[in-house]
C-alpha cells in the first residue's frame, strides 16, 4: 500500500476525512482491506461470468449502509470477525492468484469504494506476477469522481448500481440524500472513461465498458421508474442495463413494512414495461425466482 502516515479518507462522497489508522469513519473500514470472501461466482450478467465465472473479491463494510442490503452480514458497520477471512493485501493477492485460473480470467471487486486505494495495489501485484485479468469494478454507485479517475488505468469494466432517483428514499434507506446526484455524476464519469457500450471478444466475453444495475425494491416502483427515466435522459441508449428482481428481506435487518416481502410480478412488470417504452435494447432482465437462488452464505470462505 501507499504511505498512509498522513492518510485521511476521501474515497467516497461522504468525505469523512477520518484518519483510518486511528479511527473509524461512516463505513467502519480500517487502513488494511478486510475481505469476507474471494470465490468463483457465476455472475448475473453472461458477458462477465461466461462458462467459468468471475473471481470475485467481496470487501467487508460499505459506504452506504442500506438497511436492506443483500450482503448485510458483511456490509454493516460492525462485521462479525468470524466472517472476515482475509486481513491483508498479501492474503488477498495469494487467494486471487489461486482462483483466477479457474475463472474466465475476470477479477471482480465487489463493494470496493471504501477500499478503492487497495485496487491499484492488488492489480499491480497481479501484473507483476504475470496475471492480467479483466478487472470489474462492482460498486453501489455512490462513488467520488476523483477516486474514479484514479481507478481509470486499473478498471476495464464498470458495474455500478443506480439505486435511487428519489433523494428522500435514498436518505431513509441508505443515509445518503445526495445519492441520485452523486451516483449520476459517477455514472457519467464511468462512461467518459470506458464509453457507453460493452465491448466483447469473439466468445462474447466483455473486456471494456459499463453495465448499470438496478435492484427493484418492493413497494418502490416509482423510484425504479425514475431511475430508468434518468438513465434514458442522461446516457446513450446503447447502455447495457441489468434489471434485478432478486430482492429478499435480509435476516436481522430493521426494515420498513414494504421491504419485509419479496417483489411482486405486477411491480416488476411495471418496471420492465418502462424499460421497453423508453427504448432500452441492451441488457438483462432477472427472473422473479432469482430471490431464491442469489443468496450468499458468508459464514463460508466460498460464499456462493
Amino acid at each position: 500500500m501507499s504511505d498512509y502516515s498522513d492518510y485521511h479518507c476521501h474515497c467516497c462522497p461522504r468525505g469523512c476525512a477520518v484518519d483510518r489508522q486511528a479511527a473509524l469513519g461512516f463505513c467502519h473500514a480500517g487502513r488494511e482491506p478486510e475481505v469476507a470472501s474471494i470465490c468463483i461466482h457465476p455472475g448475473e450478467e453472461p458477458p462477465l461470468g461466461g462458462a467459468r465465472g468471475v473471481c470475485n473479491v467481496f470487501f467487508a463494510h460499505c459506504n452506504l449502509q442500506c438497511c436492506y442490503c443483500q450482503n448485510l452480514d458483511i456490509s454493516r458497520g460492525r462485521v462479525d470477525e468470524a466472517k472476515i477471512f482475509y486481513h491483508s493485501l498479501d492474503e488477498v493477492v495469494a487467494r486471487i492468484e489461486l482462483l483466477l485460473p479457474q475463472s474466465e480470467n475476470v477479477l471482480g471487486f465487489v463493494s470496493p469504494t471504501h477500499y478503492a486505494d487497495s485496487v491499484p495495489c492488488i492489480v499491480d501485484r497481479l501484473h507483476a506476477d504475470g496475471f492480467n485479468p479483466t478487472v470489474v469494478y462492482n460498486s453501489n454507485g455512490y462513488d467520488d469522481i476523483e477516486t474514479l479517475r484514479r481507478m481509470e488505468p486499473y478498471v476495464d469494466v464498470y458495474l455500478p448500481d443506480m439505486k435511487y432517483s428519489d433523494s428522500k428514499l435514498a436518505a431513509r434507506l441508505s443515509h445518503a440524500e445526495d445519492y441520485p446526484q452523486r451516483a449520476g455524476e459517477a455514472l457519467m464519469e464511468m462512461v467518459r472513461q470506458k464509453g457507453s457500450g460493452l465491448l466483447c471478444d469473439e466468445q462474447g466475453q466483455a473486456f471494456r465498458g459499463i453495465i448499470v444495475r438496478h435492484l427493484v425494491l418492493p413497494g418502490e416502483v416509482d423510484n425504479s421508474l425514475g431511475v430508468l427515466d434518468w438513465l434514458a435522459d442522461h446516457l446513450p441508449m446503447n447502455l447495457h442495463l441489468s434489471l434485478m428482481a432478486q430482492y429478499y428481506p435480509p435476516e436481522g435487518a430493521d426494515l420498513p413494512e414494504n421491504l419485509r416481502r419479496t417483489l411482486s410480478a405486477e411491480e416488476y412488470d411495471r418496471v420492465v414495461d418502462r424499460y421497453y417504452q423508453l427504448g432500452f435494447y441492451n441488457g438483462w432482465l432477472q427472473e422473479l425466482s432469482s430471490n431464491e437462488s442469489c443468496r450468499p452464505d458468508f459464514s463460508q470462505k466460498d460464499s456462493f
